[in-house]
């Protein structure tokens, strides 16, 4: 299966669930690390990148790659 490519708009908006679509675990978990591969988790709200953190945590999703 091909992994969805997030665009900013729509990984917010599944992250939030505010979309009107039921996410799979899996694509929740990719629209999260597209935030934060994007640093998007730390400039919207508090919740995003304490919710970022925590998955980070978890093991669920990784740090952002550096250049």
């Amino acid at each position: 299966m091909t992994e969805k490519v997030w665009k900013d708009y729509e990984a917010v908006a599944a992250c939030e669930g505010f979309d009107g679509i039921e996410h799979s675990e899996e694509e929740l978990i990719s629209a999260w690390q597209h935030l934060i591969d994007t640093g998007l988790a730390w400039r919207l709200q508090g919740w995003f990148g304490r919710t970022a953190m925590a998955l980070i945590s978890a093991g669920e999703c990784s740090e952002p790659e550096t250049v």
